[in-house]
């Protein structure tokens, strides 16, 4: 059975948008997967802090909300790629504007943060 949208999230686009990409793993994984197609130890090498069951239940999520494409290709080892789907590719100026607010920030971030660990 298909999960339904949050119903008390309908008043929020926001909202909206993070129940598709929110979590502490899921955008990092679309950034990754903005300018190419990756197999899972791939996007695993980049993404150095994620288990490997956080970063499959990540990837299941994503496929199941139509952001992500997982194609598995018949051979030995296995091989599995994780590519954006149109859908998915649709959240790309968020993802960019994230990656710029982020570089422009980060600065102020750990000032602001080291400022109050030392109070």
């Amino acid at each position: 059975m298909a999960r339904e949208v949050r119903p008390d999230w309908h008043y929020c686009e926001v909202a909206t948008t993070l129940e598709v990409i929110g979590g502490r793993w899921k955008a990092v994984i679309l950034f990754h997967l903005m300018d190419s197609t990756q197999r899972f130890g791939e996007l695993r090498r980049k993404l150095p802090g994620v288990t490997q069951r956080m970063l499959t239940l990540q990837l299941r999520e994503l496929e199941r909300d139509g952001v992500v494409k997982r194609a598995v290709y018949p051979q030995v080892p296995p091989k599995v790629e994780y590519s954006l789907t149109p859908f998915g590719r649709s959240l790309i100026p968020v993802l960019i504007a994230m990656r710029d607010w982020g570089r422009a920030q980060r600065a102020t971030l750990v000032a602001t943060r080291e400022s109050q660990e030392a109070a």
